[in-house]
């Protein structure tokens, strides 16, 4: 290579690495485009999933420990003003005592206490593994005074702080809810697979029993059978108990939908070509058939896990799931009472409301944006089949 080309080469370097770049950008703003759904429900999952992993964290309180002398404590004014009109720079509250003749809390404006980050609280084990009794907000207490609590979204009527109670209400929920789905999909898939790829009577009873299921009032049976059993379960008797009823109940949807895939891929030409070969059932099933299933299966299942959600709500709202002094959003909904508007935070009371809303809309709103994600895969691998047949027919001619 001769200077001059090489130096040829050297400047038009830059110019090729912008160009890829603005390819490699079209490229992601490409792909983004049209996906908004996908990614919003995809955001709003991950962000309930983080709040519930790490729950001790950020609750500042033992969700269980009371304060009787705060009952019914309204969310807390986080304060940089404080009653001589002095700024502070590090927010801070004040302390408040109820008056049990007017039924309100009034401040006492001659301290302040500053809150602060990662302050020391109860201890717990950070993921399940290292002790610590770190959080992420708190007050700062100081020697020979108790700090006063904050309350975020204020106190229940024992004194509980009801956002460490709504954070641990997420985990159980949502270990319950996809935990119930994923097992139930699980077995739906592998009764629908059956189903459509043996078919004959092996497809009739398999669809009958799934037909049977699906007429069956879920909520009803699940009462009728959680009644059966003793209400002071354990916590981890109860949601073993709660997960086996939902997936019992809770398969045939999911198969019927496996079902149909299953026949409708089983006539593609790669199927035949693996079944030609003597490829066994479980290995057209598993790496041929599923891979081109998967993301309207994955579609299905998040459309039935807002199911599972509202059932484990209901149950604990009506007193039969988690029990006292447990948390979940059933139970959090079941302790509102009629005067929730004349205290004037009723938003704070909803809370775990508000909770389940979001978290039914981001699994709708990811259900939605995978099953067009598979309708466009189908899309292109049909016109591809296409071009690939004009190919052959041209090479023929």
């Amino acid at each position: 290579m001769t200077l001059s080309e090489s130096e040829n080469r050297g400047r038009t370097a830059p110019g090729e690495n912008q160009s890829a770049i603005r390819n490699s950008q079209f490229a992601i703003r490409s792909w983004l485009r049209g996906r908004g759904a996908l990614l919003a429900g995809a955001g709003i999952i991950m962000f309930c999933c983080l709040s519930a992993v790490f729950a001790d964290l950020l609750a500042p309180y033992d969700y269980s420990s009371l304060s009787r002398r705060e009952p019914l404590a309204p969310p807390t004014t986080i304060r940089f003003r404080d009653a001589q009109g002095r700024w502070h720079a590090r927010p801070f509250i004040y302390a408040r005592l109820f008056d049990p003749a007017t039924q309100r809390y009034e401040e006492i404006t001659d301290r302040a206490y500053p809150l602060e980050l990662f302050s020391r609280g109860y201890s717990y084990e950070f993921l399940w593994r290292f002790q610590t009794d770190l959080h992420l907000f708190g007050t700062r207490a100081e020697a020979g005074v108790e700090a006063p609590r904050v309350y975020l979204l204020g106190a229940d009527k024992f004194g509980r702080d009801r956002l460490s109670r709504l954070l641990m209400a997420t985990r159980y929920s949502l270990l319950m809810g996809p935990i119930g789905a994923l097992l139930a999909s699980v077995l739906g898939v592998l009764i629908g697979g059956a189903a459509g790829y043996v078919g004959g009577w092996t497809d009739a009873v398999l669809m009958r029993a799934a037909d049977v299921m699906l007429a069956l009032p879920t909520l009803v049976l699940i009462l009728a059978v959680r009644a059966t059993f003793p209400p002071g379960l354990p916590p981890a008797d109860a949601i073993k108990l709660l997960v086996i009823i939902f997936v019992i109940l809770g398969w045939a949807e999911m198969a019927r939908l496996a079902r149909g895939l299953t026949r409708e891929l089983r006539q593609r030409e790669y199927v035949m070509a693996a079944v030609s070969l003597g490829c066994s059932p479980a290995r057209v099933i598993v790496r041929h058939i599923l891979p081109g299933a998967a993301l309207s299966l994955a579609a299905q299942a998040l459309l039935i896990l807002p199911n599972f959600l509202l059932a484990e709500t209901a149950l604990s709202f009506l007193g039969v799931g988690l029990q006292e002094p447990e948390a979940s959003w059933g139970s959090l909904l079941a302790d509102v009472d009629g005067k929730i508007f004349k205290r004037g935070h009723a938003l704070a009371e909803f809370s775990p409301a508000l909770a389940l809303m979001l978290f039914v809309l981001g699994a709708r709103l990811l259900g939605d944006g995978l099953g067009n994600e598979g309708r466009e895969r189908e899309k292109f691998q049909w016109s591809e089949g296409i071009e690939e047949s004009k190919e052959g027919r041209k090479k023929e001619a």
